[in-house]
């Protein structure tokens, strides 16, 4: 055995057969004890890098954190309190407040701004309804109205009206547009440089929530023939015998979506197309 094996100066010869201090977060009613002054109490409270103690007769004193108490019989290094993981709720609470519903961040208020000669129109009230939830911030960010289309026979005589050029542009979101029928007819008819028609494949605006927001796995399957809105409100056991049935079960359904995490992918992409292309020449104007 060698007596001078190691260097008694070596880092940490202060620290050799001593105790270390735990690293211990404050905790309401922790007993401890300050080891200088002999003062044992129990954690009332702490605030500024300050401990409050209280001993069994009710007297008070304050220490600063630090590697200076006692706990069971063992230092400890008192530490501010444990900063608990934010909940799934409290992210969706601060998302909300950063970002509008489209997934946009959200900028500092602005004044009101004079709309843009530029325009969208959808076709169908309930289409309407949901751009405007979702998309509504953003559509005032830029400035740009959106129109209720009643349908697609009006879209030519409406085209024609509005006269579409450079800074004064048309976009239109169609429903349940799919090749060679009469919609995809008529929108080939009016598109253009200063025109852009686009739209879904949906049956119906109510298939772009995505069926898992409704307790679905997926949107039923409605039989040829059948009125689709209100084949899905009887099957999902909804009141459908009249056009108040179909609005209210269209209000449930809306108020489910809170965002565009909650709608079909397509629908999104479509919709986004339609802003950029009516906001392109004021953006332009801008920049």
């Amino acid at each position: 055995m060698n007596r001078y094996s190691s260097d008694v100066l070596a880092k940490g010869w202060q620290r050799a057969n001593k105790p270390s201090a735990t690293p211990t977060p404050v905790s309401k009613d922790l007993v401890l004890e300050e080891p200088t002054s002999g003062f044992v109490g129990a954690v009332v409270g702490w605030e500024n890098g300050v401990v409050i103690l209280e001993d069994r007769r009710g007297k008070r004193r304050s220490f600063p954190f630090g590697p200076n108490f006692w706990l069971d019989g063992a230092p400890i290094d008192l530490t501010g309190p444990t900063r608990s993981a934010p909940s799934a709720r409290d992210k969706a609470q601060e998302y909300n407040r950063t970002h509008t519903a489209s997934g946009s961040r959200v900028g500092p208020v602005e004044k009101a701004k004079v709309a843009l000669p530029s325009r969208i129109y959808v076709e169908g009230r309930h289409d309407a309804e949901l751009v405007e939830k979702v998309w509504g911030a953003d559509l005032r960010h830029v400035g740009v109205v959106v129109e209720y289309l009643g349908g697609i026979d009006d879209l030519p005589a409406i085209v024609a009206e509005f006269a579409p050029v450079k800074g004064r542009r048309l976009g239109v979101l169609v429903d349940h547009l799919v090749p060679g029928t009469k919609e995809s007819r008529i929108v080939s008819q009016v598109s253009g440089e200063y025109v852009f028609v686009t739209g879904h494949e949906f049956i119906d605006i109510w298939e772009a929530v995505k069926p898992e927001r409704l307790g679905l796995e997926a949107w039923p399957r409605i039989p040829r023939g059948t009125d689709w809105k209100h084949g899905i409100c009887a099957t999902l056991g909804w009141p459908h015998e009249s056009q108040a049935d179909i609005a209210t079960a269209w209000k449930t359904i809306l108020g489910r979506v809170r965002g565009w995490q909650d709608l079909d992918p397509h629908l999104l992409t479509e919709v986004e197309r339609l802003i950029d292309f009516v906001s392109a020449d004021h953006i332009d104007r801008e920049s």
